[in-house]
């Protein structure tokens, strides 16, 4: 891929895959460490629930706050400032000595990443050439879902030398060394970085046409994007429901141990990851060779969702884990297929409020991430069956198809 040779522009997209691989392993570690967690806290699953979803709260409010403040005073300090939040909030997440501070950290936590992904697409609508937004977004994303999969093994192994404590705080320090080389190596203005040639600016959107949202039309911006939020609440009920429980649903409903789920569960998050590498590329071709972003993003979007609801049905009947693992991979492989055109779609909408747009974008899937942990739980303290809540993720995912048909990339945006 060119877009990762040797530059200024491929070293600030590294970058933010830096970013999406630590921020997912800061906030999905606690399903990994649960386990031993949650015998030395003594906490129920409901308790449990309520600990995954304390990050959530936070996180939606800042999707549109944080997309508006990247818009309004850049990503190099915003990203730097909320770097040094979520470190510090995976660290004290280590050092927790019951529910209230353990809700706390998991609350800062979200304060310090509620802005990371609007920021960044505002970032990489002026560091990406157009027609590269589908792979940007799809391989930082992939990073993301990387996090995700290596999560289980490696806070496991962690655990084994440092304990769950030692653990979080070790990954809390990683973050604040990325939030530190963000700071000093980023420019807002990609004309103003030491590193850009020329080739990558002619290549470049002008600041012109990236424009600034200091005053931004949040009326109709918020009637643009609506079927769009809803639609990406659909997905992230899936998502978030994945993050938080799978570990757990492979260690309990199988009877496993704690080693056995880890490799079960990253078998699971490895198909995202596969999903959103391929989504974006495949989104880009389409557009390509279509010119048509109906079919590059709405479309693939829709069949994405449809095939991810028809591989998740087989968990309903499966006792086997390895089957149960290769159906709840290939539900989060197609899943994740449609990141890339999704995160593309508030900048084909709205490239001047890339960050406002995409903020409200993923405040669709913010609110699912309060409600879906939390809704796991209560069904699984009320059921003891972990195999139920799936239910909730095969009917979002079918309304999903449906409201898709309702999103416009292909209309720009008029104020």
């Amino acid at each position: 891929m060119r877009l990762f040779r040797n530059s200024a522009r491929g070293n600030v997209l590294v970058l933010l895959c830096l970013m999406y691989f630590i921020t997912y392993i800061d906030r999905v570690n606690v399903s990994s460490a649960a386990a031993a967690f949650k015998t030395e806290l003594g906490l129920s699953n409901t308790q449990l629930g309520l600990v995954f979803s304390a990050f959530a709260y936070p996180y939606l409010i800042f999707q549109v706050i944080g997309g508006w403040f990247g818009d309004k005073f850049g990503a190099r300090w915003t990203l730097t400032i909320c770097g040094v939040v979520w470190a510090c909030a995976t660290i004290l997440t280590g050092l927790a000595g019951g529910l209230t501070s353990l809700i706390l950290a998991r609350v800062l936590l979200g304060l310090g990443e509620g802005a990371t992904f609007p920021v960044a697409t505002r970032a990489m609508s002026a560091w990406v050439p157009e027609i590269k937004l589908g792979f940007a977004q799809g391989i930082t994303h992939a990073s993301a879902r990387i996090g995700n999969a290596i999560t289980p093994p490696l806070i496991v192994g962690l655990m084994a030398y440092l304990s769950w404590r030692g653990s979080f705080v070790l990954i809390g320090i990683v973050s604040l060394g990325w939030a530190l080389v963000w700071g000093w190596y980023f420019r807002d203005n990609p004309g103003q970085h030491s590193g850009i040639t020329d080739a990558d600016l002619a290549a470049l959107p002008t600041p012109k046409a990236r424009g600034t949202s200091h005053n931004v039309p949040w009326g109709p911006l918020l009637k643009r994007m609506a079927p769009v939020t809803f639609v990406y609440f659909c997905y992230g009920w899936t998502l978030w429901t994945f993050l938080s429980w799978v570990p757990q649903f492979m260690l309990h409903n199988f009877n496993l141990d704690l080693k056995k789920s880890a490799v079960f569960a990253t078998l699971v998050f490895a198909g995202g990851v596969l999903g959103d590498a391929l989504g974006g590329v495949v989104s880009d071709w389409l557009l390509r060779k279509t010119g048509s972003l109906l079919r590059a993003r709405r479309d693939l979007v829709v069949f994405s969702m449809a095939c991810s609801l028809l591989c998740s049905l087989p968990i309903l009947f499966t006792h086997d884990p390895l089957w149960a693992a290769l159906s709840l991979s290939g539900t989060f492989f197609f899943a994740e297929l449609t990141i890339g055109p999704m995160w593309a779609i508030p900048m084909d909408i709205a490239p001047g409020f890339a960050g406002t747009a995409s903020g409200l974008m993923n405040t669709g899937s913010a609110f699912a991430a309060i409600v879906s942990p939390v809704v796991f739980g209560l069904v699984i303290d009320a059921t003891g069956n972990w195999t139920l809540p799936f239910i909730g993720t095969m009917v979002l995912m079918a309304v999903g198809v449906a409201a898709a048909f309702l999103m416009r990339p292909d209309r720009g945006f008029a104020r």
